[in-house]
């Protein structure tokens, strides 16, 4: 095997947005793989360019709850038939695919399985975030622009 070789793939690997790499030739096979450290989100973001601290808008009482329902019976409801879409990765949230195009879906929608919720941006790759469940979105819980952990939901959708 030459070295130089495997040298230059390892390299090719770390400058890459690759997390792993297969080669098989001549009867040899060869894999790599980065490990990837995990993501901690700090409670103050600063902006790279300008030093910063960016301002992230809070979701609208419409965007929170589809119906006037007081807090209580919104428990309920979380309790009972509600099934929350969680996200996957650490990141920034978003609504839409761009600043000046509509949401993906809004409260009060009708979903299916698949069907694209939201956009997390994580090293700025963009994820979309699909429906697990078919049904009608009862409660957007983050706004636009918002960090979002892993695990933390962010759909409650009513199951059809």
């Amino acid at each position: 095997m030459d070295i130089k070789y495997l040298k230059t793939l390892v390299k090719l690997l770390d400058e890459s947005n690759l997390n792993e790499l297969e080669i098989e030739e001549e009867g040899t096979r060869i894999f790599l793989s980065k490990k990837i450290e995990p993501i901690v989100a700090s409670t103050q973001l600063v902006a790279p360019q300008t030093g910063a601290i960016p301002q992230f808008s809070s979701p609208t009482p419409s965007q929170l709850v589809a119906t006037g329902t007081n807090e209580e019976e919104a428990q309920d409801n979380n309790k009972s038939n509600l099934h929350e879409v969680t996200s996957p990765i650490v990141g920034t949230f978003y609504q839409s695919p761009s600043p000046d195009s509509s949401p993906f879906v809004k409260v009060g929608d009708s979903v299916k399985v698949g069907q694209t919720l939201c956009i997390i941006e994580a090293m700025k790759l963009m994820n979309e975030i699909e429906s697990d469940v078919a049904g009608t979105i009862e409660r957007i819980l983050l706004g636009d622009g918002n960090p979002v952990e892993y695990g933390q939901v962010l759909y409650l959708i009513k199951a059809d």
